[in-house]
């Protein structure tokens, strides 16, 4: 190889590394949306009240304390597979009863521990927000959280 780069020769190494890695960068970005499309869940499973309980999630600003699928902030529990943590994801009678439970009994006024506020929500706000935790438990996260306690 010769000591002297001549331009035409940066000009070759420039536009051939930028064909590269753009080609490499439109098939990492295929690969990606065919691998979304196959595993995501499937739009058919968003019912009115799912999507009436992500807008409560919203409402309510729930991420400012928990995480939901490692998004949110870490101060209270991640809350995407809570629903299979307490065991109720299958049963969306069972689960809104033990969110409902869980809510009422909160604050709990134990001193020292972190407490969540009472929101006071109606039964049907508690079993869209109950629908909509279920449906995030059934998510492909491909193991996030790496623990069961998020």
């Amino acid at each position: 190889m010769r000591e002297v780069m001549t331009k035409s020769m940066a000009r070759n190494i420039f536009y051939g590394g930028s064909i590269f890695f753009v080609l490499i960068f439109i098939g990492l970005a295929i690969n990606t949306h065919l691998y979304i499309s196959s595993t995501s869940s499937h739009p058919e499973n968003l019912t009115p009240s799912v999507a009436a309980g992500k807008r409560i999630w919203e409402r309510k600003v729930c991420i400012n304390c928990h995480t939901i699928l490692g998004e949110g902030a870490y101060f209270a529990p991640e809350l995407g597979n809570v629903m299979v943590r307490w065991g109720v994801q299958d049963d969306p009678q069972d689960a809104f009863e033990t969110l409902q439970a869980w809510m009422e009994a909160m604050p709990t006024g134990i001193e020292g521990r972190r407490q969540m506020p009472q929101f006071n929500l109606t039964d049907e706000e508690i079993r869209n927000l109950s629908d909509f935790l279920i449906w995030t438990s059934k998510i492909d996260t491909q193991n996030w959280p790496p623990n069961d306690a998020g």
